[in-house]
Formats: structure tokens, C-alpha cells, sequence
């Protein structure tokens, strides 16, 4: 099972730079069983099923195929009752969504808003967030974003365009404000999440709309929060935060607190129109290509 995420349509289309390869098989993620191992110390891994990130990061070759080689900590092991389809949604979304939000440590009992809480890194962090005992709110669009929002766990959800978001999320907080914002859009929604952020919180980009976009700071209010502003590029984030991120989800896996929505399936001989649907969003949820 592959996964198909936005930063695989954007190296695709040369979203910030040329294709590394002449020829390329896309996808960073993906979920199966291991056939094969280049070390006599793992042979005890065949047969194991696994869910797999950054499959094609540096190399020509990724998940949409039958086959494909990664090393071995990039191939972690999946709970048996687990489906592919839930292995093959994590990843990139999972490993961001755990970046934005434990960066700067737990959030037991702490209030966190995802800004986009229907797309597949806002749904991963509300339900990581939730499995770590936060109270959640989230920003949808339309009334279907708000459906997937709320199955996710989000306690409180509220539509940007009918909404007044920073009032609610202060009424809601008794002027408290939230400890975390994950943010899709940081460029366009800054004012809001300072407007909504309590005093040295922390909001966490992991997205951008332009590959050129520029972020104008209101310096003397961020100052006056204390914030934290983090990017997050999961190609960068060191592999110790990973490796936690990793045993979290796995805990969060075997919880059964992790359920993502996923908005499309489809054969191998249909990627291409998997990739059309995911870039004209016209789909909502992860998308899938059964192998």
C-alpha cells in the first residue's frame, strides 16, 4: 500500500527544484511486508509487516511499486491489527503532526488548535493530541471538514468563514488562550494565532502555499506573547525526534487511538488519477494506491 502526500505532487512538479533523478518512482510512504533484508542480522525481520517513511528521500525509487529497497529504520514495524491502509497513512502526515506538536514537550493537559484540521497533518495531530491528553480545537472550511475534524476528536471545531475563532477560542479557554498551534498556513493566518496563543506558546508552520512566500512578523506582538514560531520540514527534523515520534505513534497505534480518514483508494494503473484529484483538491483524506 502507498501513500500519496502533497510534498509528492510538489516534487513532482518542481515545486522548489528539479527532479534529483532522470526517472523516479514517487511516494515517501507506505505500509506491507518485508520480503527481502541486505543484512544477516535482520533476517529475523521476513515476513514482518511495516509501515515505512521517507521511501524515496535521496533515492530514485519510493513506495509506488511491488517492491522497494529503504533501510531497515525506515521500515518499522506494524501492529498485526493494524490494517496497510493505516500503516500506509502515516509517515510524513504522523512524523509532522508529532514535530509540531512535542517539539517543545508534552502537552498532557495542555490546549492545542490545528489550523486545517481536516487535511492529513491537521487530522494526525488532533488524534495524536488527543491520545496525549490535550484538549483540541480545530479550523475547518465547510461543513464536511468539520465532519472528519470532529471524528478525529477534536472537542471543539469551528468554520473560518461563519466563525469569529479567537473570540471562541478565548471564551472557550477563559482568555487563556492555546499552548499550541499547528498551522498550515502560517503566511495567512499569523494574526489569528497570535490573537488565539497563550503566552509563550508555541505555533508550528510545517506547510507552505508558495516556494518563494515571505512571512511579515508583528515583532513587538510576538513579543509580548513570548511566543515560539517553529517550521517544520520533516526532511530536517534530526532522527532522535523521529525516533520518538516513531515510539509514539507505535503507542498510539497499539491504543487504537489512531483512526485517519482516508478519501481515496485507488489501483496502481490509477495514480495518475490519484495525483489529479489530490492537486485539485478534490479530495478530502489520505489517498491510497493499492499495490
Amino acid at each position: 500500500m502507498s501513500g500519496l502526500n502533497p510534498t509528492d505532487l510538489k516534487a513532482r512538479t518542481g515545486f522548489s527544484s528539479a527532479m534529483p533523478f532522470p526517472r523516479i518512482i514517487p511516494h515517501q510512504d507506505g505500509a506491507g511486508v518485508i520480503d527481502a533484508v541486505g543484512d544477516a542480522d535482520e533476517v529475523g525481520r521476513l515476513g514482518q509487516r511495516v509501515w515505512i517513511y521517507e521511501a524515496q528521500q535521496g533515492r530514485a525509487s519510493g513506495t509506488a511499486a511491488a517492491f522497494v529497497v529503504v533501510p531497515s529504520g525506515h521500515a518499522v514495524p506494524l501492529p498485526d491489527d493494524v490494517s496497510f491502509e493505516v500503516g500506509a497513512s502515516l509517515g510524513i502526515p504522523a512524523l509532522t503532526a508529532h514535530r509540531c506538536l512535542f517539539a517543545d514537550g508534552a502537552i498532557d493537559g495542555r490546549r492545542v488548535l490545528v489550523q486545517g484540521g481536516a487535511g492529513v497533518v491537521g487530522t494526525a495531530a488532533i488524534l495524536l493530541a488527543k491520545w496525549a491528553g490535550a484538549w483540541v480545537a480545530a479550523t475547518v472550511m465547510n461543513p464536511e471538514q468539520a465532519i472528519i475534524a470532529r471524528a478525529a476528536g477534536a472537542d471543539l471545531v469551528l468554520d473560518r468563514l461563519n466563525d469569529d475563532v479567537a473570540d471562541a477560542i478565548q471564551a472557550t479557554t477563559r482568555n487563556a488562550g492555546v499552548d499550541r498551534i499547528v498551522d498550515v498556513n502560517v503566511k495567512a493566518n499569523l494574526d489569528l494565532d497570535l490573537a488565539c496563543l497563550a503566552s509563550g506558546g508555541v505555533i508550528s508552520a510545517y506547510a507552505t502555499v508558495g516556494a518563494t512566500d515571505a512571512l511579515s512578523l508583528p515583532l513587538l506582538r510576538a513579543m509580548v506573547h513570548g511566543c515560539v514560531l517553529r517550521f517544520v520540514y520533516i526532511y530536517s527534523v534530526p532522527q532522535e525526534a523521529k525516533d520518538n515520534a516513531i515510539r509514539d505513534i507505535n503507542a498510539c497505534l497499539a491504543s487504537g487511538a489512531y483512526s485517519p480518514h482516508v478519501g481515496l483508494k485507488v489501483g496502481l494503473e490509477k495514480i495518475a488519477e490519484a495525483h489529479g484529484a489530490l492537486e485539485a483538491g478534490s479530495v478530502m483524506g489520505k489517498v491510497l494506491i493499492a499495490i
